[in-house]
């Protein structure tokens, strides 16, 4: 049994990321159809069995013509040539382009045998014709005003892609331009990174699901939303198991579900009082790496694992109860972790240097992590701290689009200062006058 007796003190940031991180690497490949792939990492080489484009092609609609015919061509001077065929995309030409001749082409189409170049419909007189009632079926010539050179609106084969290429390597991140890549080579599915599955869990006699009627003393469970909310956002699926009471048999019960997951993470029970049941259980069925971090807010923190049956160790993670320790202390602490588990290789979060709005005050030498809104004027970043820092005022988060850094051995930074922020990683950034 491991007890909290004689745990070490209070962890840096950096030692709990170190400690944290040893647990994690990256999950097994899956494979996955290529719609379903989007945001996640390639487990694979990826190389072309074929040429793109696998012919040579237009690019144009147009006429596919032998640019020697019409080096001395212009509006004044048009050069007429024979039309003898017409090719639409998806057909393979069966005719030869002789000195003298044309033959109408659509964009995509193979080049056909003999031609060189295609002059674009706009530089002949189909449109004059047509204006004039003469169709195209009834042309039998056409007039180019326009020189080109060798190769003009001639896309060659394998432009793109040469067969035997390699294509995509395996680490990068599948965006939509990697799905239509894929797509273009005729692969329908692809390996990769397989996401992980984390279970949540929420802990308090005092939590009411949302939706259900308030009642005098209880508040509304939103740790669970805003965590597996966090999850979606870097890659993770989460598995959402309820709220567990503030009694030990209630938590088994839950854990004894979260145990197939690849981690789990709980909210609340991690401080010191009389009802912090998490620390109490990983203390009896767990390991208990550490359980303090000098950070605030999201001080009291718990890191350990649970054995499953087969004898494999799934890491757990105790999130503070205060929603904003929550959320601080996931992106500091469980993002990295995802991302490790996803595959991603660049796991650092943006950062940028500005100018405090607003004291930020350090009164206990942890590192805080104030909320702001990060906005740029004159070529310049401002960090405006969010009004309330307090760790139980959710809409500071809401608000923020990053979190200014004071050091722990800084009492105080005033406003005007210099900050570092990190950057949240949500779908809204920074504004302003760019």
């Amino acid at each position: 049994m491991t007890t909290f007796d004689g745990m070490p003190s209070m962890l840096s940031v950096e030692e709990a990321q170190e400690k944290i991180m040893s647990m994690f690497a990256p999950l097994e490949p899956e494979p996955k159809p290529i719609l379903e792939s989007i945001g996640q990492v390639l487990a694979e080489d990826i190389t072309s069995d074929i040429n793109i484009p696998p012919l040579d092609n237009s690019s144009m609609d147009g006429y596919a013509i032998r640019y020697e015919d019409v080096l001395h061509a212009s509006l004044n001077e048009p050069i007429n040539l024979r039309l003898i065929g017409h090719i639409a995309a998806g057909q393979l030409p069966n005719q030869e382009v002789a000195p003298g001749t044309a033959i109408r082409i659509m964009t995509g189409a193979p080049i056909p045998d003999g031609a060189n170049a295609v002059v674009p419909f706009e530089d002949t007189d189909e449109f004059d014709n047509r204006a004039n009632g003469i169709s195209v079926e009834n042309m039998d010539s056409v007039e180019v005003r326009v020189s080109l050179t060798e190769g003009t609106n001639i896309r060659p084969k394998g432009q793109d892609i040469v067969q035997g290429q390699l294509v995509l390597t395996k680490g990068s991140v599948i965006r939509p331009a990697e799905v239509g890549v894929l797509a273009s080579l005729g692969r329908n599915t692809v390996n990769v990174i397989r996401k992980p599955i984390i279970a949540v869990i929420s802990t308090g006699d005092e939590l009411l699901e949302p939706g259900e009627p308030i009642t005098p003393g209880k508040i509304y469970n939103s740790n669970s939303y805003s965590v597996c909310s966090s999850i979606l956002v870097y890659g993770g699926i989460p598995k959402f198991l309820g709220i567990a009471r503030d009694s030990l048999e209630s938590l088994n019960t839950k854990l004894e579900e979260a145990l197939s997951a690849d981690l789990i993470i709980t909210t609340a029970g991690v401080s010191r009082g009389d009802f912090d049941i998490v620390k109490d259980l990983l203390a009896k069925r767990g390991k208990i790496t550490f359980w303090t971090v000098r950070m605030r807010p999201a001080k009291p923190l718990a890191f350990g694992i649970f054995p499953r049956a087969n004898g494999e160790n799934v890491p757990h993670i105790g999130l503070p109860g205060n929603p904003v320790s929550t959320l601080v202390a996931f992106e500091e602490l469980v993002r990295p972790a995802i991302l490790t588990m996803v595959g991603k290789q660049n796991i650092q979060k943006s950062v940028v240097n500005a100018i405090l709005v607003g004291d930020i005050v350090n009164y206990d030498e942890r590192r805080v992590y104030a909320r702001v809104t990060v906005t740029k004027k004159n070529h310049a970043y401002y960090a405006t701290l969010t009004g309330d820092q307090g760790s139980g005022i959710l809409t500071s988060m809401a608000r923020a689009n990053g979190l200014a850094i004071c050091p722990e051995d800084i009492p105080i930074m005033k406003s005007g200062e210099t900050v570092e922020v990190q950057m949240l990683d949500w779908p809204e950034g920074i504004t302003g006058d760019f």
